[in-house]
C-alpha cells in the first residue's frame, strides 16, 4: 500500500504569520477532536489560523483562535461556536516531549498548517522560539533580496 503524499491540494489552511514571528525549530503533526460541522467547512475551504495558538492544559494540547466559519446549511440545528476550543490528538510520549521544551527551554507551540490526509484532518504544529523585531527586519531584507534576484536572473 503506497504512502499518501501532502500535496496542494490537501492543504486546507497555512498560518503565514507563524514563520515570520517565530523560528520553528521542529515540526509535529496531530489529528483534531472535531465535530461534523467543522469537518464539513474545512472541505469547504473556510478555515483560518492567522491568529490561532497552541496551549497545555492538564496534559493535554488544545488548539486555540482557529476560526471555522459554520456553513448555514449543515450547522441548522447545532449551535456553532466557530472560535471554539480544539482538543489536538498526539501520542503520549510526544506530549510529555512538547510539555518538557515548552515549560523547561522557553519554546511556544505554533499552529502552521492544517491539511488532509487520508480523508482526516491533520495539523502540523511547529516548536518555536520567538522573534525580536531586528530579526523580523533581518528575514524582510532577505526575502527582498531573493525578490530581486529572481528579478535580475530573469531579466538575462
Amino acid at each position: 500500500m503506497a504512502k499518501s503524499k501532502k500535496t496542494p491540494s490537501n492543504t486546507i489552511a497555512v498560518n503565514k504569520k507563524a514563520r515570520f514571528d517565530f523560528f520553528i525549530e521542529e515540526e509535529f503533526e496531530a489529528g483534531l477532536a472535531l465535530e461534523g460541522w467543522e469537518v464539513k467547512s474545512m472541505r469547504a475551504g473556510r478555515v483560518q489560523l492567522k491568529e490561532s495558538y497552541v496551549t497545555i492544559h492538564q496534559g493535554e494540547l488544545f488548539l486555540h483562535g482557529a476560526h471555522l466559519s459554520p456553513l448555514t446549511s449543515t450547522s441548522t440545528h447545532v449551535v456553532a461556536d466557530p472560535v471554539r476550543r480544539r482538543k489536538l490528538l498526539m501520542k503520549r510520549i510526544e506530549i510529555s516531549r512538547l510539555i518538557g521544551q515548552v515549560e523547561r527551554a522557553g519554546y511556544t507551540l505554533a499552529p502552521l498548517s492544517l491539511y488532509w490526509i487520508r480523508g482526516r484532518a491533520k495539523l502540523k504544529i511547529g516548536l518555536a522560539k520567538g522573534k525580536k523585531q531586528h530579526d523580523k527586519r533581518a528575514s524582510i531584507k532577505d526575502r527582498d533580496w531573493k525578490r530581486e534576484q529572481q528579478r535580475i536572473l530573469k531579466s538575462n
